[in-house]
């Protein structure tokens, strides 16, 4: 098998980076000509110009010649808006494949369990069969079948699908704007393999919950149906299958209930109320009629925007710990040499948690207690619930 072409992999540090050739150009002082025929191929990569890449870029010289992604960009599932910048959309693709290269090496190297997950193979997939493969993923991540999940980011971690943050930045250090497009990333290879499940981190927790749902509905439901006629619907089926099972659904949300009740499910199961609505609407409690009234009301009251409860973050610990074990307490530097990335992505994937000793609890189980926390907000002049998942 071919080495990777110090071309090809130029090419994707500009994009792992959101620099032009132009930019790149006045920063490490090669020609835009020298660059655009590097990418191209239609000359050499001297090892001076790509030593000034390096270093006027901060990234480590292994990364020209490593191994690109194992992962086929057509076949990552993908959640965004259609109004997702084509640019930036080509940078998170390239963020998410050496993001993936990197989860590869770190779980492989220690051996980590691959995920034991359900998956679909049928072309055709009812509503029960979602509801039904939704069920089998609580069985495998060892969530109850009917309770809240506590922290479903930790569920995965411990169940050997990797989570990971993304987190774009300009030349500045700033987050770069058009981010907000983009929700979320998954692929797993299939039984034995690697997932990775990448998300942007948004204000709200309850909105993060659901794309982490929504992005292991993906890996049930299509990694063995590339070509599923609706995989984004099926996906946020399944997500609220997971997050809200239909035997607790079918009980707590009625055709009766005020948006102040539905704010208290959210607190609850920590689900955005509008995703709530269309649970109870897809499970056939809700009609029509009261799902256009409910969503009116949220209207009316401001809530499209700005919901009263509170979700807290969820914060991945998995990658991390690899780093950590193989590294030391800061290892950003020192692995991006020996993994080949730009510390940037170790950084945004792997982020330093807020107590390091939090770190250890993914390898122990047996000795986290996922609890919701509920409490009323001081803060709030409504007294509208608070709830921190943690």
């Amino acid at each position: 098998m071919l080495g990777p072409s110090p071309g090809e992999r130029l090419r994707t540090l500009r994009e792992l980076l959101g620099l032009t050739g132009a930019a790149l150009s006045d920063m490490c002082g090669m020609s835009k000509s020298w660059i655009s025929q590097v990418e191209t191929k239609a000359r050499e990569a001297s090892e001076e110009g790509l030593r000034a890449v390096a270093e006027s870029t901060g990234t480590p010289m292994s990364f020209f010649y490593a191994r690109p992604s194992s992962i086929p960009l057509d076949s990552l599932h993908f959640r965004k808006l259609a109004s997702a910048s084509r640019t930036v959309t080509k940078r998170v693709q390239a963020f998410y494949s050496e993001s993936y290269r990197i989860t590869e090496d770190l779980l492989r190297d220690a051996k980590y369990p691959a995920p034991p997950l359900p998956y679909a193979t049928s072309d055709d997939l009812a509503m029960d069969d979602i509801e039904e493969l939704a069920a089998q993923t609580r069985e495998a991540l060892r969530i109850a079948p009917d309770k809240p999940i506590p922290n479903l980011t930790r569920a995965m971690e411990r169940s050997g699908i990797a989570v990971a943050p993304i987190v774009l930045t300009d030349p500045a250090g700033e987050e770069q704007s058009g981010t907000q497009h983009h929700f979320g990333l998954s692929h797993w290879g299939g039984i034995g393999d690697v997932a990775l499940v990448a998300y942007f981190p948004g204000a709200q927790g309850d909105r993060d919950r659901f794309t982490l749902a929504h992005e292991l509905g993906h890996l049930v439901l299509h990694t063995f149906r590339p070509h599923a006629k609706d995989p984004e619907a099926e996906a946020n089926s399944f997500a609220a299958a997971l997050l809200v099972p239909k035997s607790r659904a079918t009980v707590d949300i009625t055709d009766r209930l005020s948006l102040t009740g539905y704010a208290r499910l959210k607190a609850t199961w920590g689900v955005s109320i509008q995703a709530l609505i269309m649970r109870g609407h897809a499970i056939g409690n809700i009609n029509e009629s009261r799902k256009r009234s409910l969503f009116v009301q949220l209207t009316q009251r401001g809530w499209r925007k700005e919901e009263p409860v509170t979700v807290g973050h969820e914060y991945p610990l998995l990658l991390w710990t690899m780093l950590e074990r193989g590294y030391g307490s800061k290892p950003y530097l020192s692995a991006a040499e020996e993994l080949a990335i730009h510390p940037t992505v170790l950084r945004s994937i792997a982020p330093t948690p807020a107590s390091k000793s939090a770190a250890r609890q993914v390898m122990q189980p047996e000795k986290q207690a996922d609890v919701l926390e509920f409490r009323r907000s001081s803060k709030r002049p409504d007294g509208a619930l608070d709830v921190a998942v943690r």
